[in-house]
């Protein structure tokens, strides 16, 4: 693997690009991102000749990180901000007091692709062409699929982030870019580096086949897989069309994973995909299959968010976005400490770069769906490492202003860290002392401190950047979600 980039190519250490998931169109950052982008690669760079270190060093130093985020607060209206301040571009330690922490970092969604079986359909278009075009297929692997597997996952994940235990959720394609034997063998890798640091999900597509091999895939599963959750994506359809949650297909799929002793469903809602029809990405049957199903638990995944939609206050009569999650919650009696939990991959990584939008965003799942149902997800490897979320998510504040104004409870590190890694915890049943105490003496550990000496983070983002991209990932994956 190349360790890491050129002088003349640096990149800032909090990506503000337009990397998307490939579930969404990416979206060129507008004027006022760019300025920020700009004037936090100046400042880097001043401040680095002021403290005599390479600019390297210092884009990889939390001050880095911390003049990126003083730069960002300049795109909010007092809505939200990032707690840095100038002294913590040049000093250390105070930078290091906003953006370290110990909590417990428990990430729900985090993605690879398999490089050991040939997925892709030779003389066919696939998801392996669009890879192939990608700078990370660059990554001088002895092969190009090398540069998107479990070897990426560990070192951005468990290395170049505090991540301390992630699910890997599954790919969809036909053939799937990654089967769930795949990801269990991914589990075990990293199982012999670290207790307990890696899940898995069993993906389940209901439309794609008649009912009883659906339900004999599951069982299978099930029986031999240690699933920790289901995977569903009710916008999926083999025709372009979805299913519901509360309807027939949905009934029994819950059903039927309630049965098999797995009562937790991760549900794509939000982030409409390119080729399905995008109504049935919406979250209006969240709250009446939670109420229907109260012995299953049901994980939101990107909590409804579309990123063409500004989130603003709550509106009662929204149809998309978050707001429309909230309004099925209490339309159907789904209070705060319900059977339905709000998840942040994607979501986060996009509104941390607009604080406003980040501001009631999280103000608005804390007052209605609350504390206590929010869990922490990134969306890796496709945005590289989660660190800068990290940070961002433990340095931004709503303002009390906005507080006040709309009845937000305040973002505090008790409730971070209950976000960041508790809730998940609780809904996986981990003991968090048990795993922490053994993570401690674990290889992952160990490698983390060493590698923390001389840290190479190469900043990076893998999924597609430009409307050209997302057009060539479309074509070639023939509009199925990667």
């Amino acid at each position: 693997m190349k360790k890491s980039l050129p002088d003349d190519d640096l990149r800032l250490p909090v990506k503000l690009d337009s990397t998307s998931n490939g579930e969404y169109w990416p979206r060129a950052p507008d004027a006022a991102l760019r300025e920020a982008q700009r004037s936090a690669m100046e400042s880097a760079l001043d401040n680095a000749r002021r403290l005599g270190m390479s600019r390297r060093e210092y884009l990889a130093s939390t001050c880095g990180a911390a003049t990126v985020f003083l730069a960002l607060n300049q795109l909010g209206c007092g809505g939200g901000r990032y707690q840095v301040t100038k002294e913590s571009t040049l000093d250390p330690a105070a930078a290091n007091e906003k953006l370290t922490g110990k909590e417990f970092i428990f990430d729900v969604q985090t993605h690879e692709v398999s490089a050991d079986r040939v997925w892709w359909k030779e003389g066919q278009p696939s998801l392996a062409d669009f890879l192939k075009t990608t700078p990370q297929a660059d990554c001088g692997a002895p092969a190009w699929a090398r540069c998107f597997t479990d070897d990426v996952l560990i070192r951005e994940v468990f290395m170049n982030s505090d991540t301390q235990l992630a699910v890997l959720t599954g790919l969809w394609g036909d053939p799937l870019p990654m089967l769930t034997e795949e990801a269990a063998r991914t589990r075990e890798k990293v199982a012999q580096l670290g207790r307990d640091r890696l899940r898995i999900h069993g993906v389940v597509q209901p439309t794609i086949a008649p009912w009883e091999k659906i339900a004999d895939e599951m069982r299978r599963q099930a029986e031999t897989m240690k699933l920790s959750a289901w995977k569903l994506y009710t916008v999926w359809g083999p025709t372009g069309e979805g299913w519901w949650l509360n309807d027939e297909v949905g009934r029994r799929t819950i059903e039927h994973g309630i049965a098999l002793g797995i009562p937790i469903f991760a549900v794509h809602k939000g982030l409409p995909l390119s080729g399905m029809n995008p109504e049935y990405t919406r979250p209006k049957d969240v709250g009446p299959a939670a109420r229907a199903f109260p012995k299953a638990t049901f994980l939101i995944y990107h909590s409804g968010y579309e990123p063409d939609i500004t989130e603003g206050p709550y509106d009662p009569k929204a149809t998309r976005g978050v707001d429309a999650l909230i309004r099925s919650l209490e339309e159907n009696g789904v209070g705060q400490n319900g059977n339905v939990y709000a998840e942040l991959g994607s979501t986060w990584r996009e509104v941390m770069k607009k604080p406003d939008e980040a501001a009631h965003v999280m103000g608005k799942l804390l007052k209605h769906v609350g504390e206590d149902r929010i869990l922490w997800g990134t969306d890796a490897i496709w945005f590289g490492s989660p660190q800068d979320q990290i940070q961002a998510f433990r340095a931004f504040e709503i303002t009390p202003e906005l507080q006040e104004r709309h009845g937000y409870p305040a973002l505090t590190p008790e409730r971070k860290a209950k976000i960041l890694g508790l809730n998940a915890a609780r809904v996986y049943g981990v003991d968090v002392a048990a795993v922490q105490g053994a993570q401690a003496r674990d290889e992952v550990s160990r490698a983390r401190a060493e590698y923390a000496n001389a840290p190479m983070p190469s900043f990076q983002t893998y999924g597609p950047r430009t409307r050209r991209d997302m057009l060539r990932l479309l074509d070639f994956t023939r509009g199925l979600p990667d």
